[in-house]
């Protein structure tokens, strides 16, 4: 077992230990057991790649219990694995195989009226960007993934909610490697992490604030400054409305302590709009770009790139959808595109899906979806929920 999941049950334990003293207070116990899970079974095939055809299944099975003490608070547990396992390969040449079984979420809250706390591994996930997110600072997830599968992080997370819809959100993170989002450096995972976020409602809207403070590791990057410590704070500003169209922006910029050349400091602004027109069952149109730089020196804007991005979605019937995705890269004139019609079934949800992805990365942040794959390629999905 290794040593942040220890970490985790530890805390686990130490959040009912504390509240386990209203629970004698209790006759009856009002808990509830639930059990349930996703499988789901997908294939690719692109032809520009060396290894063609995709095979792959996952499954996440989910156990979750829940006690309602007296005073209405709630005291909740989620365990979840992600058991997974693909193939890329050339028919009669070679292949890749890759599988894993490991946590896909493990936490514990209490909950009261205006408040919750939740320890362990846990999805995070905030901003008003729907495509271009600028602030996925602790999720993988692709928005042209129609599972929205996306890793969890070790931490803390407080909330508290004020009665005019105000909250403000805090959280410790720790034993977190991997890069996430729009991150080129790993995490120095023996290093807490830690943040905050203040939303405050406005007329037709509301604003948020955040910062976060990690530490970095330059090691993994070729051509750079290699330090095992480098930390980073992040700082954001965000706000949506709903003025006949939906408008929404995100600004954040980072800034790292450490000379590492174009990668001292990011800066990123990404504006949005979306609107529903009256056209059938309604077809919703939405439109976002984004603009990003990378500087020595903060706010110098002298590496910088636009990116645009649109989505479109109209549902067919009860049981059909179709949407679509394009992203542009003006300044490497690189193009993506992304085609999926669902069809929901009694027990099953089918997915055919179209995609066209460059040779080079778009500003789109890390994710587990089709990134891997370049050129044209198709994709098929059926998925089973429990």
């Amino acid at each position: 077992m290794s040593p942040k999941t220890i970490i985790t049950l530890t805390l686990i334990t130490l959040l009912s230990i504390g509240v386990n003293a209203q629970v004698d207070t209790i006759k009856e116990s009002p808990h509830k057991f639930v059990f349930d899970g996703q499988a789901s079974a997908y294939t690719s095939y692109s032809p520009k790649n060396d290894l063609d055809m995709f095979l792959g299944g996952r499954y996440l099975p989910e156990l979750n219990y829940s006690y309602t003490f007296r005073n209405k608070s709630l005291l909740d547990f989620e365990a979840s694995a992600n058991i997974y396992g693909s193939t890329l390969f050339h028919p009669f040449d070679s292949s890749q195989t890759d599988g894993e079984i490991k946590p896909y979420r493990l936490w514990g809250r209490y909950s009261g009226k205006q408040y919750e706390i939740r320890v362990g591994l846990q999805k995070i996930d905030f901003g008003t960007a729907m495509i271009l997110r600028s602030l996925q600072w602790f999720d993988e997830i692709d928005p042209r993934d129609p599972l929205q599968f996306t890793s969890g992080v070790y931490g803390v997370l407080g909330r508290y909610y004020f009665l005019n819809n105000a909250n403000i959100w805090t959280w410790v993170l720790y034993g977190n490697e991997n890069p996430r989002g729009f991150e080129l450096m790993k995490n120095n995972q023996d290093i807490p992490e830690f943040g905050g976020r203040i939303q405050y409602p406005v007329p037709k809207g509301e604003v948020a604030i955040t910062y976060h403070h990690r530490n970095a590791s330059s090691e993994n990057l070729p051509g750079f400054a290699s330090y095992e410590n480098i930390p980073e704070n992040r700082y954001a500003l965000d706000g949506k409305w709903d003025v006949e169209v939906g408008l929404w922006f995100e600004a954040v910029h980072i800034s790292k302590t450490k000379n590492l050349g174009m990668l001292t400091n990011q800066t990123y602004l990404t504006l949005g709009v979306d609107y529903t027109f009256g056209i059938g069952s309604g077809l919703n149109v939405t439109l976002e770009s984004m603009l990003l730089t990378y500087d020595k020196k903060a706010f110098a804007f002298e590496n910088t790139s636009n990116v645009s991005a649109t989505s479109i979605s109209y549902p067919l019937g009860f049981f059909d959808s179709i949407s679509a995705m394009a992203y542009c890269s003006w300044k490497s004139e690189d193009f993506a595109f992304f085609l999926n019609y669902e069809h929901r079934f009694k027990k099953l949800t089918g997915y055919i899906m179209a995609y066209y992805n460059p040779d080079s990365q778009l500003a789109i942040g890390t994710t587990q979806f089709e990134n891997s794959f370049s050129g044209p390629g198709i994709r098929l999905m059926l998925v089973y929920n429990h």
